[in-house]
């Protein structure tokens, strides 16, 4: 897959790769959950109909992030998360949009004019709430209108699962709440973090269950405090394992950023310093402050054969 950054307005020849037929798909995508994903695969269908690219226009930073809407400054994918799913996915182009305060005042005629008909698009994508230009003026409607039969506008319905619609928010909500397996579904794998392993308090070595402490990559959504069942890639291969995102109330008072420590079952190399990423299969359990040591360590235990339990019911796929 190609990338792309493109600032408004295109102007050829400095963004010449940005100009041939395509099937473009614009949205934001944080998750590219399976409403995305049908959104994205229309493209895919159709760009192979007509045998040229399948491409995703998409922003950055998150336009909620701009307009000062703090809980968009956490992302269910940050960029490099975003591109890799959007790659596995058959794309063949991606372009990330500089979304910043000048861009905002685009208007819908505007983002037609300059930046989708210097792309020579084919056929634009969209999902059925989508919006752009001056304060999400433009609609898919006005998108029809606009393009004024020089491309073709597909509008995708919402994705519905088990009589909800699929969406970032209630990805959102389900990570937040520590339900784990419903925000799987609705992403249609794991939801995963990604992040290096660095060195800790060595606590958990002392107690017998030795940690892979994880400094997150980016701003990624950290789910609800707890202790999870995971899957860890590391070095090209998966291991199951136990994770606390948490504030160790056991040892530290008023902690303030949670923490991300991951035990990995029959695994005793060192990994300082790798970058791994993070499934989280299901939840355990929420943290709590234990009486002291013995305590803390029968309950890691207890999850531990919780997880290796789940593990042998569950088919997690590398």
């Amino acid at each position: 897959m190609q990338s792309t950054e493109l600032n408004y307005p295109i102007t050829a020849p400095s963004s010449s790769s940005a100009m041939k037929p395509q099937v473009l798909a614009i949205g934001e995508f944080d998750g590219v959950h399976r409403g995305h994903q049908e959104v994205i695969k229309r493209a895919r269908e159709r760009a192979d109909s007509l045998h040229i690219s399948a491409s995703i226009m998409t922003f950055h930073p998150h336009p909620r992030e701009v307009l000062g809407q703090c809980k968009y400054t956490n992302l269910l994918t940050p960029v490099m998360a975003k591109m890799q799913l959007l790659e596995q996915l058959g794309v063949d182009d991606t372009y990330l949009v500089s979304f910043n305060p000048a861009f905002m005042q685009v208007t819908p005629e505007e983002f037609v004019e300059n930046m989708l008909i210097p792309m020579q698009v084919n056929t634009v994508i969209v999902g059925f709430d989508f919006t752009f230009g001056y304060r999400g003026a433009g609609t898919p409607d006005d998108l029809c209108e606009l393009a004024q039969g020089r491309f073709a506008v597909e509008v995708i319905r919402p994705f519905h699962q088990n009589g909800y619609k699929v969406s970032s928010t209630m990805v959102r909500h389900h990570l937040n709440s520590g339900e784990i397996e419903q925000a799987n579904a609705l992403l249609g794998r794991p939801y995963s973090i990604i992040g290096k392993v660095v060195t800790g308090d060595g606590r958990g070595r002392t107690i017998g269950f030795p940690t892979a402490n994880i400094d997150l990559s980016a701003a990624f959504v950290i789910p609800e405090l707890g202790v999870y069942a995971i899957q860890c890639h590391v070095n090209g291969q998966a291991y199951n394992g136990v994770m606390n995102v948490g504030k160790k109330p056991t040892f530290v008072e008023n902690l303030e950023k949670p923490t991300l420590e991951a035990h990995l079952f029959d695994f005793s190399e060192s990994i300082y310093g790798s970058e791994v990423s993070v499934d989280f299969i299901s939840y355990i359990r929420p943290e709590r402050k234990f009486s002291g040591v013995a305590e803390l360590v029968a309950q890691i235990s207890r999850d531990v054969e919780q997880a290796k339990q789940l593990f042998t019911s569950f088919v997690v796929l590398d």
